[in-house]
């Protein structure tokens, strides 16, 4: 079974007059590697996945895997068309990733019943790994904890990014030892990891990304006062980049370092002023 550890970043998708800036995304990626995180995702949410066509994420992928060793890229895998879908991840498929990050459809809201079905259509034809993404405030459906253990038992889904906020469930999760537990709540990294989560998806780790991968080696190596620290530095960081739609505040902390500019597509809009007012404080 593959494992997923330490900080994992699902890195945003550089824009430059609304056509993907890939030299801004390679310099993004490099920069990211060189701070040792464990993996990039890429076309997830903070990715602006759903702005992006199907060949846009192809070439977003095809990009980053220039750079990133295959065993450290995973591919988010969304849509609310099964079929469509199904044929997308045949497609993705014949590049070498990690895994697929995948999250429930979308806006149809499928039944307990239905969302087994979903994710075992979706293992049964990966060759890769699956990561399940429970993000019920997104996609407008909650697993049932006997649906999420159901799940899980599938060979090939091997990892859960938790975004549910229901801590029955992660701790079920944690105890059944079936998968990998990838916080998705940048604010709840420390607690989970703390719980036995093997990891994080953190879009926060864009920035400051050192002081992430260190608090994820404080708590493996027990260290829990020096990792209680180094995440309550991190917490103002965090909320900042939170408080307005992700990925904006992100972008525009990453344009203030000048790795990238902090352009994003319709409907999203760039950050406001008091929201960089805030990030140039906590950067400076």
């Amino acid at each position: 079974m593959s494992s997923f550890q330490g900080i994992w970043v699902p890195v945003v998708t550089p824009f430059h007059d609304g056509a993907i800036d890939f030299i801004g995304l390679r310099r993004l990626v490099s920069h990211l590697l060189e701070k040792h995180v464990a993996g990039i995702m890429v076309c997830t949410t903070t990715g602006e996945a759903a702005s992006l066509s199907r060949l846009e994420q192809l070439a977003v992928l095809d990009a980053v895997l220039q750079l990133v060793p295959a065993h450290r890229v995973v591919m988010g895998l969304a849509g609310n068309n099964q079929s469509e879908l199904l044929q997308f991840q045949a497609e993705v498929l014949k590049r070498p990733v990690a895994g697929l990050l995948v999250p429930a459809p979308s806006y149809i809201r499928p039944s307990q019943a239905g969302l087994e079905a979903f994710f075992r259509s979706v293992a049964d034809a990966s060759s890769a790994p699956i990561i399940l993404y429970d993000i019920p405030y997104r996609t407008g459906v909650t697993f049932e904890q006997a649906t999420l253990l159901n799940i899980v038992a599938h060979e090939r889904i091997v990892a859960i990014k938790d975004c549910g906020g229901n801590l029955a469930n992660t701790l079920a999760l944690l105890a059944s030892g079936a998968v990998d537990v990838l916080c998705g709540e940048d604010l709840q990294i420390f607690n989970a990891l703390c719980l036995g989560a093997s990891g994080a998806i953190a879009a926060s780790a864009h920035v400051r990304t050192e002081q992430f991968v260190a608090l994820w080696q404080q708590v493996r190596d027990s260290q829990l006062t020096e990792a209680r620290a180094t995440f309550m530095g991190l917490v103002p960081l965090i909320e900042t980049l939170f408080m307005e739609p992700n990925p904006a505040p992100v972008k525009a902390a990453l344009a203030m370092e000048g790795l990238i500019g902090c352009e994003l597509r319709a409907p999203m809009q760039q950050a406001s002023e008091s929201v960089l007012s805030r990030l140039k404080a906590i950067l400076d």
